[in-house]
């Protein structure tokens, strides 16, 4: 039994990871192999040579087509073997090819049922695609489950305590938590007022040309979208203002963006980033913030993993849940309900 969605867009990497090369990754448990054909565009087959089983990732792309690097036997993007040198391939048994669409600058690949696979249900993303929006940042491939990825994000007490240098204050761990369900999103929103703003954010209001040491509202609005996607929207504004509804020039706000794709029970790929409203042509202002962003997540890493190990030798625990897990709880059950869907043959899109 699947422990994530299968009919549904993961993201499988950034655009720039496939170029000249093959890419190999697993998704969702099936070794995939990325490229790009003649006509630029991605195409994603299952890393399998047909002939004796060779990583096709390992080879080459000539011309816009895969060529197996054992044996030299050339893939079409339909998972037909095409063609090998003195041999006769054609009648070998294909192997699977998976719907890839790029779009936002990544690479989303449809793991389930082909027949399913609808690109007008990728996500719209407001920042993807706009001149007003700037977007910077990286990937990290972390041994947890993509579960507890997703309770992290969408429970950020944590902040206050593995991030006390760069976002976390006292103020969030005092600050009260509010969960809704709003169709297949799970939303969870904290808001404080009247605070000093944290180093990060201190230098978001420095980078906006507005004074860091003044009283500031702050706001974390987490909201998880299926399959496994969390955006959350971060800001401080100068106090007195309206906090999140305060205009443009008193304010730096963005959106944390979080795209959590299962590899195996115990790992996963995380594509983080944010997109900003202000500023957005300065690509040096986009390299601080990826760099200061990136330092934050990697502080998630030891800790996540470290829990995955803990709960891998202790199989029978049970968990305490509080308030502040609600988001978590809800994306899990949201996660499980789509499983549920597919196993009994509904579309869980």
């Amino acid at each position: 039994m699947n422990t994530w969605p299968m009919n549904t867009w993961y993201v499988a990497a950034r655009s720039d990871e496939v170029a000249a090369a093959p890419l190999g990754r697993t998704i969702c448990g099936e070794r995939m192999v990325f490229y790009r054909d003649q006509d630029h565009r991605a195409v994603a087959l299952e890393d399998f040579c047909p002939h004796r089983g060779a990583p096709l990732s390992l080879g080459k792309v000539s011309d816009g087509k895969l060529v197996c690097g054992y044996h030299g036997l050339t893939m079409g993007c339909d998972g037909r073997a095409a063609s090998m040198p003195g041999q006769r391939v054609r009648g070998f048994p294909p192997v699977k090819a998976y719907p890839a669409v790029e779009r936002y600058g990544f690479i989303w690949v449809w793991p389930g049922d082909p027949a399913q696979a609808d690109p007008a249900t990728l996500p719209n993303l407001i920042w993807g695609d706009h001149p007003d929006w700037a977007y910077g940042g990286g990937l990290y491939h972390i041994k947890c489950n993509f579960r507890l990825m997703i309770d992290n994000l969408m429970d950020l007490t944590h902040e206050t305590y593995i991030h006390a240098d760069s976002i976390g204050q006292k103020e969030i761990d005092e600050a009260p938590v509010a969960t809704r369900l709003e169709d297949d999103e799970a939303i969870t929103e904290r808001y404080m007022s009247d605070i000093q703003a944290p180093p990060f954010w201190q230098m978001a209001l420095r980078e906006n040309g507005l004074a860091d040491d003044v009283p500031v509202d702050r706001w974390q609005i987490c909201r998880f979208s299926p399959p496994s996607h969390v955006m959350i929207e971060v800001g401080v504004a100068h106090a007195g203002h309206g906090g999140y509804n305060a205009p443009d020039g008193v304010k730096a706000a963005s959106i944390v963006v979080d795209f959590i794709t299962p590899e195996s029970e115990t790992s996963h790929w995380y594509f983080w980033g944010m997109a900003r409203r202000f500023k957005p042509d300065d690509a040096g202002l986009t390299d601080r913030i990826r760099e200061g962003q990136g330092k934050i997540f990697s502080e998630d890493m030891e800790m996540l993993e470290r829990q995955q190990d803990n709960l891998t030798a202790n199989p029978g625990r049970n968990l305490l849940k509080l308030n502040i897990d609600a988001g978590g709880v809800h994306a899990r059950r949201i996660i499980d309900r789509l499983i549920r869907m597919e196993l009994v043959g509904g579309d869980a899109a």
